[in-house]
């Protein structure tokens, strides 16, 4: 048997056995305000770009509007616009940064879609390469990242600054 060593979950596993998860992640890391540590990368007027804490590859990030709302009838025209603004200056901060073969930009949109935070609506950006799933995400449903979230953070703060 393989084990692999996350240390950085153990955090969110014992506040969910103990019933003390967060409301709504989003708005929680807005309220602490602490950019670092909740791994916000950039802030705009009405949306914000936050690393995802369990990556699908190095770089996954969400773009999020500060109102807590599920779903997109329920955004004003100018908080869509700042997401697409924003997602787009991501896709030039992984180009730069990253230099991926692809992206993916996605949303899923309540628990039977995948949403594993159903009310408040986010934008996933991720990079993607030609053959990042290879036989450890095929076989062994483990994924091995290269990059550290300290380091991402680090990167993407830059480019989107």
């Amino acid at each position: 048997m393989d084990y692999i060593w996350t240390p950085w979950r153990y955090q969110n596993m014992a506040q969910a056995a103990a019933g003390k998860q967060p409301e709504c992640i989003f708005c929680d890391a807005l309220a602490l305000n602490n950019d670092a540590e909740t791994l916000i990368v950039h802030r705009g007027a009405k949306t914000f770009v936050i690393l995802n804490r369990f990556p699908y590859t190095s770089g996954h990030v969400m773009v999020v509007p500060y109102a807590h709302v599920a779903e997109l009838n329920l955004c004003d025209v100018e908080t869509l616009r700042e997401m697409m603004q924003l997602a787009q200056r991501v896709e030039r901060a992984y180009r730069a940064e990253y230099k991926p073969d692809g992206m993916n930009l996605g949303m899923n949109l309540g628990r039977a879609a995948g949403a594993g935070v159903t009310g408040h609506l986010h934008l996933h950006a991720l990079p993607r390469w030609v053959g990042d799933s290879n036989f450890m995400t095929v076989t062994g449903e483990t994924r091995v990242h290269p990059e550290d979230l300290k380091t991402t953070f680090e990167r993407l703060s830059k480019a989107l600054a």
